[in-house]
């Protein structure tokens, strides 16, 4: 195997201390770099960056490689916040970690670790590449542990950009990570894994959107247009959301389409026109359900569409993959699926697959509810 300068960016985090490890022990040569994103409110209890360089620092001190702080705050400001508040700001839920991915982590990171001299960048994600000899392309794949897979998340990244980049842990599950960080004497082997991104950390989702959203009141009615009760600004709600509802102890008279008298309530459709949200009461319900969906902005792996046909799709992560015909739209493609898709969301991704190739994907902009769902039906 050829021996490389490789960059890694050390989060902090268990699986990127073990990339960087493995790669040592492979013989290439190793740098760390620490990415510094958001500074807003760094000295809060939430964002816990300062914390995550001194875990860094210590794994880098551990394996023996050099590490550098790198400030990415104003990149991430622009590229990524920007859009995600003005993506919240028309009624869509971005995901801001595939943002994050395809604008700092391998644009950014990779364009500072190619100034610094690599040969190639590699980041603790659970993915896979690989170089496909017969079509001379460079291929995404799915992490070989199922319940980490990182690949949705990942779905933007280029040629160019695949071509740079390795993915060591993808080789491997969690479990075995945290073996070898245990073995080697991490101190960071039994750290937990983050479980947001560090602009919102974990402080309340609700209270993060409202210092930079402007939000009003409204109705939130039922599927039969009935008042249960007002909403706090649609941005603060997502579709098939059920906790925050605030109308817990609303009951239906009698069982209904969808559900019966105890059935939850969930989040199905936000009028930004009549600033009104809509919740339907059962899991199942029609408007919940979705046979197809466009997406645009899209980004392909290969760099050019696959050919229309039968593939899966994910359209949220730690979904299970679902079949689907694609086809081409204007500015986009659209995916029909044999079954319904539960709360399928504007603003998330529709990421596509071949077997365990991930070959990219796109912003669900239009989804099918109730309308085709009941026209099937009749």
């Amino acid at each position: 195997m050829n021996k490389h300068r490789v960059v890694v960016g050390l989060s902090g985090g268990v699986d990127s201390a073990v990339t960087a490890h493995l790669l040592k022990q492979q013989g290439h040569e190793v740098v760390g770099i620490f990415m510094k994103n958001w500074e807003d409110d760094d000295d809060s209890e939430y964002c816990s960056s300062r914390q995550d360089f001194l875990d860094a620092a210590s794994v880098a001190d551990v394996i023996g490689i050099e590490i550098e702080h790198v400030n990415f705050a104003a990149e991430y400001k622009d590229r990524v916040f920007a859009e995600f508040l003005r993506e919240y700001q028309a009624g869509r839920t971005p995901n801001p970690d595939v943002l994050c991915n395809a604008e700092i982590k391998f644009k950014a990171f990779l364009d500072h670790a190619m100034r610094l001299g690599a040969e190639k960048i590699a980041t603790g994600h659970y993915a896979r590449v690989r170089h496909n000899p017969a079509t001379g392309l460079y291929e995404l794949l799915k992490g070989l542990d199922p319940s980490k897979d990182q690949s949705y998340f990942l779905h933007r990244l280029n040629q160019a950009q695949l071509a740079k980049t390795l993915f060591p842990v993808g080789e491997l599950h969690k479990t075995e990570v945290r073996r070898i960080a245990a073995d080697i004497g991490l101190p960071n082997a039994k750290k937990k894994d983050s479980t947001g991104i560090c602009f919102i950390g974990e402080r309340p989702f609700r209270e993060f959107l409202n210092r930079y959203i402007s939000h009003a009141p409204g109705p939130i009615l039922d599927d039969r247009g009935r008042k249960l009760g007002q909403h706090v600004g649609l941005s603060f709600y997502t579709l098939g959301q059920r906790q925050g509802l605030g109308i817990g102890g609303v009951k239906e008279k009698g069982a209904q389409r969808g559900g019966g008298s105890h059935e939850p309530w969930f989040v199905a459709r936000k009028d930004l026109a009549k600033n009104t949200l809509r919740v339907v009461q059962g899991h199942d319900h029609p408007w919940l359900l979705s046979h197809r969906l466009v997406a645009q902005d899209v980004s392909w792996c290969a760099g050019h569409a696959p050919t229309p046909g039968a593939y899966a799709a994910k359209t949220r992560y730690r979904q299970q993959d679902a079949a689907c015909t694609l086809a081409t739209a204007p500015e986009g493609f659209a995916l029909a699926f044999a079954d319904a898709q539960w709360a399928v969301t504007p603003g998330q991704s529709a990421v596509l697959y071949d077997g365990e190739v991930c070959l990219g994907g796109g912003v669900i902009n239009a989804v099918d509810g109730l309308e085709n769902t009941a026209a099937a039906a009749r």
